[in-house]
């Protein structure tokens, strides 16, 4: 099989700036280059060539400005049996003109079909275009079809992963190796370490976390909060909400340790290093893929009943989901519980664990797009069955 990947504008691939797209790409990618020719176009970066075979894969990196128009270009020298286009419905649009030979998917990571950022029109016109939709979670699927019901009969959800062999439980020898050595390093080696990963923005909820710490400390004094991410993905600089952050940690600052930006290679020695991971979202998140990461880790998980979420966190099996997302006292009655109740916070841990050998390994996810691709070609009315997850 001749395959395209076409990545957003955002960032490159592989995922050195980090992105959950880039990540989850980078995941499948050696699975689907072994048995098929896979080429992936994305944007140009300063420590990337603009073209590169690598590992069996040809990267194709074009530039920022009217990115679009330069694959919608590039594409058109090539033959390809199936172009799977990333987050950008608009664009498939495009590209189907400049393909029409092709078969295309495209995937939905956001709500890439809300009113605010597609119309009617456009919108009927990408569902059109392609052959196949994929959306990372049913919330994300859901959304598309209540505003749009004829893509109901051509979407799959495909859930994402990560990379087992690359995240260590606690309970191994290397997990053990990896805790101290990450803890050791910052400076945290005898705490209750609280994790946090993510962007730095009001919708991911870091703040709530800062305000927790204040009335957790009163009965757990060496917890530390562990605050892993920038302003944005590889972008350390402030901004008003930033500052916030600070300023707000400012009274327990021994108690909150920001990296800030991690680079994606190195995000997996973070998780066993904690005792508990918290998702702390205030938005309607699609389906956040550092959940995937924590329960790799056999990292008990404290999430919010946000979006996606509990499509793969459920509660007391695999980690704790708030459904008052929006209230401190939540936060800290749940990780209050976790800190005080180890074996229990163990359990959640070694299920998660579990639920992601059997489900959500990234071979699982690059299987999956497989089945996709392949129906794709063949032009079957079924694509791929109901997940049937197993706890």
């Amino acid at each position: 099989m001749r395959l395209a990947y076409i990545c957003t504008e955002k960032l490159p691939l592989p995922a050195i700036r980090g992105g959950a797209i880039q990540m989850m790409i980078d995941g499948v990618a050696s699975d689907l280059a072994a048995e098929h020719q896979l080429t992936i176009f994305s944007v140009t970066d300063p420590a990337l060539s603009d073209r590169e075979v690598k590992n069996h894969i040809c990267y194709v990196r074009l530039p920022q400005e009217a990115y679009s128009d330069h694959v919608a270009k590039e594409i058109t020298q090539h033959t390809f049996d199936v172009i799977h286009v990333f987050n950008r419905p608009k664009d498939v649009i495009k590209y189907k003109k400049a393909c029409p030979q092709s078969r295309f998917v495209l995937s939905l990571h956001n709500e890439m079909f809300h009113p605010d950022k597609i119309s009617d029109f456009e919108g009927r016109q990408a569902i059109d275009s392609v052959n196949r939709l994929m959306t990372v979670s049913r919330y994300i699927k859901d959304s598309v079809i209540r505003r749009f019901p004829q893509a109901g009969k051509k979407t799959d959800v495909v859930y994402s992963g990560a990379d087992l062999n690359r995240y260590y439980p606690v309970w191994t020898i290397k997990g053990r190796t990896v805790r101290s050595n990450t803890r050791a390093r910052l400076g945290i080696k005898d705490k209750k370490v609280i994790l946090f990963v993510g962007r730095l923005s009001p919708s991911k909820g870091p703040h709530m976390l800062i305000q927790a710490m204040k009335y957790l400390l009163d009965d757990h004094p060496d917890a530390v909060l562990v605050i892993a991410g920038g302003k944005w993905f590889s972008d350390n600089g402030s901004n008003p909400y930033v500052n916030f952050l600070y300023q707000l940690a400012e009274p327990i600052r021994t108690q909150v340790i920001f990296t800030k930006y991690v680079p994606s290679d190195q995000i997996p020695d973070l998780f066993p290093a904690a005792d508990l991971f918290v998702c702390s979202s205030q938005w309607q998140e699609p389906l956040a893929r550092v959940h995937y990461e924590a329960m790799a880790a056999g990292v008990p998980v404290v999430t919010t009943d946000r979006g996606g979420n509990t499509e793969v966190v459920k509660q007391h099996v695999n980690g704790l989901v708030l459904e008052k997302y929006d209230r401190v006292g939540s936060f800290v009655q749940a990780i209050d519980y976790l800190l005080s109740n180890p074996f229990t916070a163990s359990r959640l841990g070694r299920n998660g664990r579990l639920f992601v050998e059997a489900n959500h390994d990234f071979s699982h996810v690059a299987d999956r797009l497989l089945r996709l691709y392949n129906g794709v070609i063949r032009r079957d009315s079924v694509y791929l069955s109901a997940s049937d997850f197993r706890y």
